[in-house]
């Protein structure tokens, strides 16, 4: 019997996808870990939200961290503390990236798995 294939990351969210024996036939299309993620994809705010992160940290020394409320702060209406409404995107976007390897999600100085991280997060550039 082979072993079921790697996990992959979330398209939209950035968290991991287990493998599941109905998507045995299609695990090559599957993209989304939902049906909410597969409705809300990549918008053009989240790509910002990215992009953000990247300039924000590209601005800090070595091993210096932001937290994602300075990345919604950059992309979001600064009146009325709009940029709140972008706390979940701009995680969901560092989740991204570690995806992608840009960057790591910490919590107390400690490398966590941004799939199971609850609570504050601080992101730093890949090491």
């Amino acid at each position: 019997m082979a072993a079921p294939p790697e996990d992959k990351t979330c398209a939209s969210c950035g968290r991991r996808i287990e493998w599941r024996k109905k998507w045995e036939r299609d695990w090559d299309q599957v993209r989304y870990c939902s049906t909410g993620c597969r409705r809300h994809g990549v918008t053009a705010q989240d790509e910002q939200l990215e992009q953000a992160i990247l300039d924000l940290l590209a601005k800090r020394k070595g091993g210096a961290t932001i937290c994602p409320s300075d990345a919604a702060r950059v992309v979001g209406p600064a009146e009325d503390e709009g940029w709140r409404e972008l706390m979940e995107p701009a995680r969901r976007a560092a989740r991204r990236l570690v995806a992608a390897g840009r960057v790591e999600i910490t919590q107390g100085g400690r490398v966590v798995d941004p799939s199971t991280a609850k609570g504050a997060i601080r992101i730093r550039k890949a090491r």
